[in-house]
C-alpha cells in the first residue's frame, strides 16, 4: 500500500456542520482543503444534523477519545403525534396520535431520562449487528433487537414548546447517545408518539459550534495559510485532563516510551494527566510515583 499523501499537520479545525453532509464528508473535506496526511472527527453528526464537529488533523487524532468521551450538548425538537421508522424526519411515518401532552407532562415525563438511563439504539443506526451495520439491515428490510446501552444524561429540559405539535429540548450528556432514541422513548412515555425534527450540537468537550467554521468558509480559503491559521493545537483535545509538566530530560524518555519524572504534581496515583515540555503536549498517560507513564505519545 503507497503511502498517504499530504502535509504532516496537527492540530484541530471546529467546523459548524451544515444539514445534509455525513461527518465523513466534512473530514475529507478539511483534510483536502488543508492537504493533511491525516484526519479524524470526534463523535459523528447525522447527515441531517447541524452543529459542532471537531476535526483532528495529524497527532490531534491521538487525543478523539478524549472529546469522544467528554460531555456534550445537543439542542433539538421534535414532533409530536407521529413516529417514523428512522426515528427522525428523514423516515417513513410508521404510526400516528391524536393525542398531545401538556407542558406539565412533558417536564415530568423528561426526569425519567436524566441521570444514569439505557436506551437502545434507533434500526437505522450504524451499531454493528453480526458484523453488518444496523442501517444497512433496516434498508433491506430487516427488523432487528438492538440491544440497550448506557447513557449518563447530565441534564435534560424543556426549552421551548413552538406549536401543541413540537416541543424543542435541550440535553446534555456523555458517549454513545442517541438523541433519536430519547425523541422516540420520550413520545413513547408521553403516548403521542415522537420523533426528532431537527438536532443540533452546541458544543462538545471544549468546543463550541459559535466558534465552528463554515463549509463556505473551508471552500473559499482551502489550500491557503488562512485557513491553517484557523487550526487549534493538539492540546486543546486534552483540557478535560490534568497538566503536569517535565524536563528535557523527562520529555525525552517519555517521547521513547518511558516513564517520564514530572516537576511536580498533586495528582493522586493512577490519575491520567498530560505532559507538556515548554507548552507542547508530549505523552497522556498515567501518573505514578513522580512519574509519568506513557500511554499516548505525540511527535510533534
Amino acid at each position: 500500500m503507497g503511502r498517504r499523501k499530504g502535509r504532516d499537520i496537527s492540530g484541530w479545525l471546529v467546523v459548524d456542520k451544515p444539514a445534509g453532509v455525513t461527518s465523513t464528508a466534512v473530514v475529507n473535506k478539511v483534510r483536502w482543503a488543508l492537504d493533511a496526511r491525516k484526519a479524524g472527527h470526534a463523535g459523528t453528526l447525522d447527515p441531517a444534523a447541524t452543529g459542532v464537529l471537531a476535526v483532528a488533523l495529524g497527532e490531534a487524532t491521538k487525543t478523539v477519545p478524549y472529546i469522544t468521551d467528554a460531555l456534550k450538548c445537543y439542542r433539538f425538537a421534535v414532533r409530536l403525534g407521529t413516529a417514523t421508522n428512522t426515528d427522525d424526519a428523514e423516515g417513513e411515518v410508521i404510526a400516528t396520535s391524536a393525542a398531545r401532552p401538556s407542558d406539565e407532562d412533558i417536564r415530568a415525563a423528561l426526569a425519567a431520562f436524566r441521570g444514569e438511563i439505557v436506551q437502545v439504539p434507533p434500526q437505522f443506526s450504524a451499531v454493528k449487528v453480526e458484523g453488518e451495520r444496523a442501517y444497512a439491515l433496516a434498508r433491506a428490510g430487516e427488523e432487528m433487537e438492538l440491544a440497550a446501552r448506557p447513557l449518563w444524561v447530565e441534564s435534560l429540559e424543556m426549552v421551548a414548546r413552538p406549536d401543541a405539535d413540537t416541543v424543542e429540548l435541550e440535553m446534555v450528556c456523555g458517549k454513545g447517545g442517541y438523541v433519536r432514541s430519547v425523541a422516540r422513548d420520550l413520545g413513547q412515555a408521553l403516548g403521542c408518539l415522537g420523533h426528532v425534527l431537527r438536532l443540533r450540537r452546541e458544543w462538545s468537550g471544549p468546543f463550541d459550534a459559535a466558534d465552528g467554521v463554515t463549509f463556505g468558509t473551508i471552500e473559499a480559503e482551502a489550500k491557503t495559510a488562512a485557513l491553517a491559521a484557523r487550526l487549534l493545537p493538539l492540546e486543546a483535545g486534552l483540557s478535560d485532563l490534568p497538566e503536569l509538566k517535565v524536563s528535557a530530560e523527562g520529555a525525552a524518555r517519555l517521547k521513547n516510551g518511558n516513564p517520564g519524572t514530572v516537576l511536580a504534581s498533586d495528582l493522586d496515583w493512577g490519575e491520567e494527566a498530560w505532559a507538556s515540555f515548554q507548552g507542547r503536549a508530549v505523552a497522556v498517560g498515567v501518573y505514578r510515583s513522580g512519574e509519568l507513564h506513557p500511554s499516548r505519545v505525540f511527535n510533534l
